[in-house]
């Protein structure tokens, strides 16, 4: 062994990686004497200094501990090899190379311990099980550093840290420091200071979310916490899912609203529907493709509940100008953006925000295009509806003319600049095209379920201005029958549905069913109407936080993987995980609503100044990447 590491010493192109151990043979010969052991010991002296030269020269060297052996099925010529006489062995071997530039295999003897009754030939060699695992890490460890893997497989190196990077985090630094002596400042003066100054306001929350970026950092783009794989059962999904909703009853209390699909029933809706795609995430159930295309449909009933609300708040308010505009992308894309310049990842690795703030975008101009169309000028001329109609029919007509060509569609986003806005990190656009022709009348559709309701609300065809029945009794049984027909039939081709494709392919014409459906049982009654879960209305409220946060503080290795604080216990492991990523998510809902001001004033040209500023941010940072 000394000779083939002086003979690699001199190579100019040494082996990058090599495995070396060595005791069993020595033990043998020795018959398992003290003199063996140190000459085992002065033998690894002249192995030292070769290596050293091999790791300069950037050769990886791994000194591998000797296994244990099953004592009873030895051989009579091997009795002498003891798990004593190994633990020795191993003792020397790592003492000896611990100063090295050696990295010491320990984890080999551990896969070994627990299946010593399997060793093979007589109890001497590692099981077959144990020699697969050697196998596997061997492989991970000498490619991974080279290969994309989608999961959360070990070994890795770090991701190297960019440019960008170090100078968001030194902003943040520089933040978290101002911030804390302001904090302390401000303590040493007592309680009874006045109320805190916007700067201090300003600071403090900047600095806040600098923590907790640290904490994404140190989570996601380091091996100081480990990461395990996703597997998915049947019980593992369930299970929790049950559990959930379980708990979600017990905090029901009633509503102070009592129009249908009011603020504390969407809060609610959207916080159960977070709730269930983050166990859906963590227990790798998209493998199963019938509960994949239930959560599809609830992934387009976040995005139809968006666009009734956003309809629903222009046709009662005035309120659509430039400030409401940014006011609603600052709340999207805060945390996405400052997630891209911390985590470096694109844009579109973060797949709802683009795809929310486009729908937005694209519905919110359709709707305040002149004619402006609200309430109260179709109280003044009932003939604003039909122009509010040929509106709504532009905007399919549009979504269309975009989906008929994959060709038209990947010219116009993929035209420079907002080319990087769509485009992986493999400046692939096909992920984007999937998402958004799976979910490209989702929006619309709450568009027009809220011309719907208002106009039913506005005629006398639906009254939720009490807490009595929507309709007439006749007309409620007919509507409570035909929702859960139409709740049944989209569970039914859920889960009979042959195919992705297939699937996928019907969804954006038949999602409405669905989400209607649930929507008419949920408020057809007055009591049901009146009432919520207070929990998931919680969670609905930090939905956005939850979604983006999971990616790098949840679930690991940019969700491919979990993340592991206690090693083997699951259960706690998880409560653990869970407790700390819901309350960073809460946090981070606290500093943008604290933020907001700042950044979206209530005057709209200081609006447009905040925006100039941060174009001018972004287009050096643009132009590096090859933006312009």
């Amino acid at each position: 062994m000394v000779d083939s590491f002086r003979k690699w010493e001199v190579q100019l192109e040494p082996p990058s990686l090599i495995v070396a151990g060595s005791g069993t043979w020595q033990i043998r010969r020795s018959n398992g004497s003290s003199r063996g052991l140190k000459e085992f010991t002065f033998n690894l002296t002249k192995l030292v200094q070769p290596i050293d030269t091999l790791t300069a020269k950037k050769t990886r060297v791994l000194w591998v501990l000797q296994e244990p052996v099953n004592e009873e099925k030895l051989p009579k010529q091997w009795m002498a090899v003891t798990n004593r006489a190994i633990d020795q062995y191993n003792w020397a071997a790592h003492e000896m190379m611990v100063n090295s530039g050696v990295q010491v295999w320990s984890s080999s003897r551990a896969l070994v311990s627990g299946l010593v009754s399997e060793a093979r030939d007589g109890g001497l060699h590692i099981p077959a099980r144990s020699l697969h695992h050697h196998t596997q890490i061997l492989t991970n460890l000498h490619c991974n550093d080279h290969m994309a893997f989608y999961d959360g497989t070990c070994c890795s190196s770090p991701e190297q840290r960019t440019t960008l990077q170090s100078l968001t985090y030194s902003v943040l630094a520089v933040c978290i420091i101002v911030g804390a002596f302001m904090a302390l400042n401000r303590y040493r003066k007592g309680t009874d200071n006045p109320a805190p100054s916007n700067t201090y306001l300003l600071v403090v929350s900047v600095a806040k979310m600098g923590l907790i970026m640290a904490y994404f950092y140190l989570c996601d783009r380091t091996n100081f916490f480990m990461k395990e794989n996703k597997y998915f059962s049947s019980v593992s999904f369930w299970l929790p899912l049950g559990y959930v909703f379980a708990l979600g009853l017990f905090f029901t209390e009633d509503s102070r609203y009592t129009k249908a699909l009011h603020r504390d029933q969407t809060e609610e809706m959207k916080g159960w529907m977070q709730l269930v795609l983050l166990i859906y995430h963590m227990t790798g159930a998209s493998s199963n493709l019938q509960i994949r295309n239930h959560v599809q449909m609830i992934i387009s009933a976040y995005l139809f509940l968006s666009g009734y609300g956003h309809f629903y708040y222009l046709w009662h308010r005035n309120d659509a100008g430039i400030v409401r505009f940014f006011q609603v992308i600052f709340r999207l894309n805060f945390l996405p953006i400052l997630l891209c310049l911390c985590m470096n990842r694109p844009y579109q690795f973060y797949a709802f925000a683009p795809l929310i703030s486009f729908w937005f975008l694209l519905v919110y101009l359709v709707l305040i295009a002149p004619p402006r169309i609200t309430a109260a000028s179709v109280e003044a001329n009932p003939l604003n509806y039909l122009y509010l109609v040929l509106k709504l029919v532009g905007l399919f007509t549009i979504i269309i003319i975009l989906y008929m060509s994959e060709v038209f569609f990947e010219k116009v986003f993929v035209t420079r600049p907002w080319k990087a806005l769509f485009v992986t990190t493999d400046d692939d656009i096909h992920d984007w095209w999937l998402r958004w022709k799976l979910n490209r009348y989702s929006m619309c559709y709450g568009v027009v379920f809220g011309l719907a309701l208002v106009s039913g609300q506005r005629f006398g065809l639906v009254d939720d201005s009490n807490h009595s029945n929507l309709f007439s009794p006749r007309l409620a049984l007919a509507a409570t029958f035909i929702s859960l027909l139409g709740l049944g039939a989209a569970a039914t081709y859920a889960l009979l549905c042959p195919n992705t494709l297939e699937c996928e392919e019907v969804h954006s014409y038949s999602a409405f069913v669905p989400i209607v459906s649930y929507i008419v049982l949920r408020n057809v009654s007055g009591m049901l109407r009146t009432r919520y879960s207070s929990l998931f209305a919680w969670f609905g409220k930090i939905s956005l936080e939850l979604c983006f946060c999971q990616y790098h503080i949840w679930l690991a290795a940019d969700s491919h993987g979990v993340l592991v604080f206690v090693p083997g216990y699951p259960v706690l492991n998880a409560l653990i995980t869970s407790f700390i990523f819901v309350c960073a998510a809460h946090e981070i809902r606290q500093v943008t609503t604290i933020l907001m001001p700042y950044a979206v004033p209530s005057d709209w040209r200081l609006v447009l100044r905040n925006f100039l500023i941060f174009l001018m941010i972004l287009v050096p940072i643009g132009i590096h990447d090859g933006m312009f």
